[in-house]
């Protein structure tokens, strides 16, 4: 009986670890406007994320990769945007299943916003950045690339 009692024991963490492996949105994934790719990756126990493709790399006047150009820092504004890094500090939350507490970086205005993310299925990912509250902010559907 006690053997029986640690199995099933074993059993049920095992499959709690398996269901929350599911929730980990790691890949590459393609934003919705088809203007870039974000690599999600571990960054020990949170979530990171950096722009891995982009759909126009280089200036179209001289042919140089595209910058940081509406960083607040002016020190970063010589940032190259690709592999540069967007989104970090993603804990992951088991009550609400989604990774939450982060912030993503918008190189379009040179905003950071607090974020979160949740699979919306296997292969769509919500992306919600938002000031202060999450009830007031915008979402984003980005699709799996793999």
């Amino acid at each position: 009986m006690k053997t029986f009692l640690l199995s099933l024991l074993f059993c049920l963490v095992c499959s709690w670890e398996a269901a929350a492996q599911a929730t980990v949105p790691l890949g590459i994934w393609a934003d919705d406007t088809g203007e870039s790719h974000i690599e999600i990756y571990r960054c020990g126990e949170l979530l990171c994320g950096k722009l891995v493709w982009l759909k126009e790399p280089q200036e179209t006047t001289t042919g140089r990769p595209k910058l940081d150009a509406r960083n607040p820092d002016p020190e970063k504004r010589a940032t190259p945007l690709q592999n540069m890094p967007v989104l970090q500090g993603l804990r992951y939350n088991s009550s609400s299943d989604r990774w939450e507490d982060g912030q993503i970086y918008d190189p379009t205005n040179g905003h950071t916003y607090s974020c979160y993310l949740s699979l919306a299925g296997k292969d769509k990912l919500e992306v919600k950045g938002y000031i202060g509250f999450s009830l007031i902010g915008r979402s984003h559907y980005w699709m799996r690339v793999k």
